[in-house]
């Protein structure tokens, strides 16, 4: 450990600020001491950002099943097609 009798107080922060453990510490207390104050100021917005998200994950979901949807449609289409051009090249000529 560090004597310290002979720094000034400005050097003492100086030396606290360079430590990044202590960046931390201050900043994690800071937001719990700030959380009570912002939160409900930013409460409204928060739930207004969550709400619009929520509502494009429903749209995307919905929109992602009726894209599936159609491409299974195509695709059974399509296999139905190979089927049957298969079934007429099978058949033989009358």
């Amino acid at each position: 450990m560090m004597h310290q009798e002979g720094i000034g107080l400005r050097a003492r922060v100086g030396e606290l600020t360079r430590n990044p453990n202590t960046k931390a510490i201050v900043v994690g207390v800071a937001t719990v001491a700030l959380a009570p104050v912002i939160l409900p100021l930013v409460k409204p917005i928060l739930k207004t950002t969550i709400k619009t998200g929520v509502t494009w994950y429903e749209k995307t979901k919905s929109t992602l099943a009726e894209t599936a949807e159609s491409l299974a449609d195509i695709a059974a289409e399509a296999k139905a097609e190979v089927h049957a051009q298969t079934e007429n090249k099978s058949l033989p000529n009358s």
